[in-house]
């Protein structure tokens, strides 16, 4: 049990230390949903890297191709004319946004399936490429401004009430997919225990946790809403696809998985432009944010993004990881800057701390896989 919830257990301990570290601040709903806001770039790019890293891959490019789709998106808004455009404008920028990211995932994927070079070779090829090209685009200096609906994507909020009642749908989904109601078992237990586990008891907290949180502030960030979605994605292509199958026997054994008809070049080509989309889509969200395109935008995201698959236990082997999983892992990266950032922590420091935190995850990763062997 312990080795199965210690991640929630991590972030959960986190949580009381900052909040009596910071007199109850970090504990705070205005807090709280800024963290959700700022982890939501990350938990995008985790989502991503939990799919690469799951077929053994791994993917150095997303941060300089976050910044490569900043701007694309900087110049289509302030130079040529899509701001004046509107919602039209603004989804044309985002059209073009994780079009970029795709590209740059289809780069990766065809040297990496078509000609066999790693993806530790490729990616890292990729991410002078990208920030080569970003700095190119630009000039070497940052585009601004966005439109105002374009700055909503980044900085906007479902209201409180409409929040309230977008997550008592969400939970009632999933309760349903969970659980059917019959004669001999109620609503709120399961069918095959007739229990209900730990892992349901605490997603349950959590769901009406962030309900209090979202709507004693200002609602759900739209960043946070549109991770939920991409979340949510990835854990249903895992779980219930024939292609999530394929993703995990490529990382269990790729050879094997070749001599069972797996199409290894064409999950790879999936992967990897999901991978770039995403980043895009990262991109367009940062853009909105800062209300600008700066070319040097998204240094080492690469390095958050895998440190949120790893501490979310997703083994860097390949075969083994859950999006859930990476989801706490960027709660964790997130709640240790935020809380860092709150006791005014120097960002130097912050980066050593991370560092130490991925090989500790790596190490802790590596003793469990010799003792199950």
């Amino acid at each position: 049990m312990l080795k199965k919830y210690s991640t929630l257990l991590i972030l959960l301990v986190l949580a009381v230390i900052l909040t009596l570290l910071t007199d109850g601040i970090f504990i705070s709903p205005r807090n709280l949903t800024n963290l959700t806001r700022q982890i939501s770039i990350n938990g995008i790019l985790a989502v991503g890297m939990t799919l690469v890293i799951l077929i053994s891959g791994i993917d150095l490019s997303i941060g300089s191709v976050v910044a490569l789709s900043g701007i694309v998106v900087g110049l289509s808004q302030a130079h040529w004319g899509l701001a004046a455009w509107g919602v039209w404008g603004t989804l044309l920028s985002t059209f073009l946004a994780i079009a970029i990211g795709m590209l740059c995932g289809l780069f990766n994927a065809y040297w990496i399936a078509k000609h066999h070079i790693t993806s530790f070779i490729t990616t890292l090829g990729l991410m002078v490429i990208a920030r080569g090209l970003a700095l190119i685009f630009s000039g070497g200096i940052a585009i601004a401004p966005m439109s105002t609906e374009l700055q909503g994507i980044g900085n906007g909020y479902i209201p409180p009430l409409a929040s309230l009642v977008l997550m008592g749908f969400i939970l009632i989904a999933w309760l349903l997919t969970l659980w059917a109601p019959t004669e001999k078992m109620p609503f709120l237990l399961s069918q095959k225990t007739g229990q209900i586990s730990l892992a349901t008891l605490l997603t349950l907290i959590g769901l009406l946790s962030l309900s209090y949180v979202f709507f004693s502030y200002r609602g759900i960030p739209i960043p946070v809403f549109i991770l939920a979605l991409v979340a949510g994605c990835g854990h249903f292509i895992l779980n219930r696809t024939t292609l999530g199958r394929y993703i995990y026997a490529m990382g269990g054994n790729l050879e094997a998985s070749r001599l069972c008809g797996v199409p290894i070049s064409k999950v790879t080509f999936f992967v990897f432009m999901v991978m770039g989309g995403l980043a895009g889509l990262s991109g367009l969200i940062l853009t909105s944010r800062l209300n600008g395109a700066i070319p040097t935008a998204g240094n080492l995201f690469e390095l958050d993004a895998i440190a949120a698959v790893v501490i979310g236990g997703t083994s860097l082997m390949g075969g083994i990881g859950t999006i859930w999983g990476s989801i706490l892992g960027a709660f964790i990266i997130g709640t240790l800057n935020n809380g860092m950032s709150l006791m005014n922590v120097p960002t130097f420091y912050q980066m050593v701390i991370k560092g130490f935190i991925i090989i500790l995850a790596v190490f802790f990763d590596s003793r469990s896989k010799q003792k199950t062997t």
